[in-house]
């Protein structure tokens, strides 16, 4: 791409680095995704390594999942506030020394802090990468293009940190589980630098709201913490409880903050629009299908298949090529051409169909002959209907606003994967205990004994996999209720909020517009 504007670039106001720009952020999405699974299989070893207890050691993906869940808002206003270029290097700096200290960790207090600083960095960084693409890519069929292949990265990246996560740590060492974020981010805070441009005029020069970032951090910390805490300590318990009470009061709380403030920190307009309310809540609800599936899918072929660690992570390929096929050919090439819902809902459907395959394991199941086909299923609905998620989870809103709702979209992501772990699992472990009860009496032998362990847990595991189903068909129905296709209805020049076309990023030609809602 030549680094002067075309004809074409130069009268639509385009610039001409920003494919350049797409590649770089694409290295920086695909390292935060990847590092939610990388770590997860180089954790018994590090564990190992470092004399983490069992009752500590879930605090190494917690710490994480909490600092970068509950930080995600307040990252994303300082995105919009602070430019998202410079918001978007600090984040890869600081994610990659937060990652040397991890990988170089001596004790559990040092792996603990590096993880919960990989988080906090990773919020400023995620919503920073979203909203370049939103304020960077304002012409239809560009921006199809570019969050196609957003979307494939974001939703098949956590399959690719199970295959890189297993060769590194069979391979290497687990430590390089962390050290491999350093190169991403260096070629990637590089190439930032010296390739992108972010477009002018759309800061948010307001003061920060300081009582909403206090709520709103609290309160999804607590969210996303009770969810962790129900999975070892259950729901009843009291504590699991009292996380719930308190983040519902303090989310509640932030909520009235955000409706009386002048310059709120997450403007009400941006999660109020049926749209995008509906792409959050159905992506949300998308994830936590998702992420069941891959710890499920895991275990079975880990501890019922014996496939090694590497094996395990190849497996899941075609789950990736399904969402890489699914988000850069399908949901790409027709979402300038038809209704945002009618890519998403068909998608969701696929996916449940794939899901629903699953919910026949056995024992003894062929993967070629359930688990591949299921695979390619669920990869090719997921990236259809996250593609022009991604993109209509931002598009309309004022280029100002452009930082919070990429952080809403990651929200819905991460308080989704704190759910579907915890409540899957729940389900799951409920599900493998009354089979072992039910069935104790008929294995009398050992091996009997062996073969009802592995039983129970495969009941457990499609157990929980109708759930995902039944979530599935749920995110479908939202889809088609909320996320309206309005045509050529809409009045010429207006964007979702309202605003003219002056006011959203670029300022997209009707024809588009009208494709995309």
């Amino acid at each position: 791409m030549p680094e002067t504007p075309s004809p074409a670039d130069a009268q639509a106001g385009l610039d001409p680095r920003r494919w350049k720009a797409l590649a770089f952020i694409a290295i920086a999405q695909l390292m935060v995704v990847l590092d939610a699974t990388i770590v997860n299989i180089a954790l018994p070893s590090a564990q190992a390594d470092l004399g983490i207890s069992d009752a500590n050691r879930q605090w190494v993906v917690t710490a994480y999942a909490l600092a970068f869940g509950g930080l995600l808002l307040f990252g994303g206003r300082i995105a919009d506030m602070w430019g998202r270029k410079r918001a978007f290097v600090t984040g890869l700096v600081g994610f990659a020394a937060a990652s040397a200290l991890g990988g170089a960790a001596t004790g559990e207090a040092m792996m603990l802090a590096a993880r919960a600083l990989q988080g906090a960095f990773g919020a400023l960084l995620a919503p920073a990468a979203l909203s370049l693409l939103a304020v960077m890519f304002t012409d239809g069929k560009e921006r199809a293009k570019a969050f196609g292949i957003y979307g494939a990265i974001a939703g098949g990246g956590g399959a690719i940190g199970l295959i890189l996560g297993g060769l590194l740590t069979e391979y290497l060492d687990w430590r390089w589980t962390f050290y491999v974020n350093v190169p991403f981010a260096a070629v990637a805070a590089l190439g930032a630098i010296t390739v992108i441009r972010e477009p002018s005029g759309t800061r948010n020069r307001s003061a920060l709201d300081i009582p909403g970032v206090v709520l709103s951090t609290l309160g999804l910390v607590s969210l996303v913490y009770g969810f962790t805490r129900a999975e070892t300590d259950g729901w009843s318990d009291g504590g699991t409880i009292a996380m719930f009470v308190a983040s519902v009061a303090l989310l509640g709380a932030f909520a009235l903050v955000e409706s009386k403030v002048r310059a709120p920190l997450l403007p009400l307009r941006v999660v109020t629009d049926r749209n995008r309310g509906g792409v959050y809540l159905s992506l949300g609800l998308a994830i936590i299908a998702m992420f069941g599936l891959f710890l499920f899918l895991t275990y079975y072929l880990q501890v019922v298949k014996d496939y090694s660690p590497v094996r395990t992570g190849v497996a899941f390929l075609p789950m990736v090529v399904g969402m890489i096929t699914g988000s850069t050919q399908i949901g790409a090439r027709l979402m300038t051409r038809v209704p945002a819902r009618l890519l998403m809902a068909p998608g969701f459907l696929l996916a449940a169909l794939g899901m629903l395959l699953l919910t026949q394991l056995e024992v003894d199941s062929s993967y070629p002959a359930l688990i591949l086909p299921a695979m390619v299923m669920l990869g090719l609905g997921l990236g259809t209907a996250f593609m022009p998620a991604m993109s209509l989870a931002t598009h309309g809103v004022q280029p100002s606003d452009a930082g919070v709702a990429s952080a809403m979209v990651n929200t819905s992501q991460q308080v989704g994967g704190a759910i579907g772990t915890a409540l899957l699992n729940t389900i799951a472990a409920s599900a493998t205990t009354s089979y072992v009860t039910s069935h104790a009496a008929e294995a009398t032998s050992k091996p009997a004994q062996q073969m009802l362990k592995l039983q129970a847990m495969v009941h457990g595991y499609t157990s929980a996999i109708w759930w995902a189903v039944g979530i599935l068909l749920v995110s479908a129905t939202l889809v088609t209720v909320l996320v309206n296709a309005r045509g050529g209805n809409q009045a010429p020049g207006k964007t979702l909020d309202g605003e003219t076309d002056g006011d959203a990023p670029g300022g997209e030609p009707e024809p588009v517009l009208a494709a995309m809602h």
